[in-house]
């Protein structure tokens, strides 16, 4: 028994002479860099500025904001140049974040491109939006409308190889907003996807114009199964036959036309638009 006591006391004085040593660091600063690094890494922006107030040389450090900026626009044009040029990554943070206030608001990629964000090119555009999720989909919508070119190639950045016709669908609204009505523009969306998934997924033997068919069916149905304006709901039956007819120069089998069916009716969707949901 006074064995059990006397270790009960020795682990309670160790925690209480760690305990003390932690309340005499009164200043961040006087820990390890490393240490001192490690807990401003988990400050937002925000913090990380008012953090500077008092810590000056740990919350202005280069890596603190090239992780920032990475977290919120994994690729930018500015990022190879910045180092030889002498620019810090908290003057870019900050920048970023004002160009992204500015498209988001309608004023389109200008300030990115004036303020040397982003070359005026189109690979380096389509880069800079895939690898964020910062820009409102609308705004995002309203570029690509008039960009075909950028369109395209942001659409030749995904990939679906081995996934499910609807996933992949879901996947590819949840990067490029689908627009609310069927126009034009939906058209075109899904004109390209149809020739992206066909050249991940040749080993299916569903052509172009299948795949076209197809991915409008799963969206028609999926406006069905999910509408609650839609009283007398598509059957499993009804969706084989009516895109076994819709399908002209190619085939379906019953078997892959039910999966399609029996995937829009447990998930959901392939198609819900971010904007309408807001």
């Amino acid at each position: 028994m006074g064995q059990i006591f006397d270790r009960q006391f020795a682990e309670s004085t160790l925690t209480s002479h760690a305990e003390n040593q932690i309340m005499k660091i009164s200043d961040i600063s006087q820990l390890p860099p490393e240490l001192a690094l490690q807990i401003f890494r988990n400050l937002n922006a925000t913090d990380l500025c008012l953090a500077a107030c008092v810590w000056q040389t740990l919350a202005n450090d280069e890596i603190l904001w090239l992780q920032l900026c990475k977290s919120n626009w994994g690729y930018s044009s500015v990022y190879k140049r910045a180092q030889n040029e002498g620019i810090s990554f908290r003057k870019i943070y900050l920048q970023l974040d004002e160009g992204t206030l500015r498209f988001n608001a309608g004023q389109g990629l200008q300030y990115f491109i004036e303020n040397r964000l982003l070359d005026d090119d189109c690979e380096e555009i389509c880069q800079f939006i895939h690898n964020t999720r910062k820009l409102r989909a609308i705004e995002k919508r309203k570029l690509l409308q008039t960009r075909r070119d950028i369109l395209e190639r942001l659409i030749e950045l995904q990939s679906y190889e081995n996934q499910f016709l609807p996933n992949a669908l879901r996947q590819f609204f949840s990067k490029l907003d689908a627009p609310e009505d069927r126009n034009e523009y939906l058209s075109l969306l899904i004109e390209n996807f149809s020739k992206r998934f066909h050249d991940c997924n040749r080993g299916l033997g569903l052509s172009i114009e299948t795949i076209y068919v197809l991915c409008f069916s799963l969206i028609l149905l999926s406006i069905d199964l999910t509408s609650p304006h839609v009283k007398n709901k598509m059957s499993k039956r009804e969706f084989i036959r009516n895109t076994r007819r819709a399908i002209i120069n190619g085939t379906l089998s019953d078997e892959l036309a039910g999966h399609l069916y029996d995937n829009i009716y447990l998930i959901g969707h392939v198609a819900r638009s971010r904007t309408a949901a807001h």
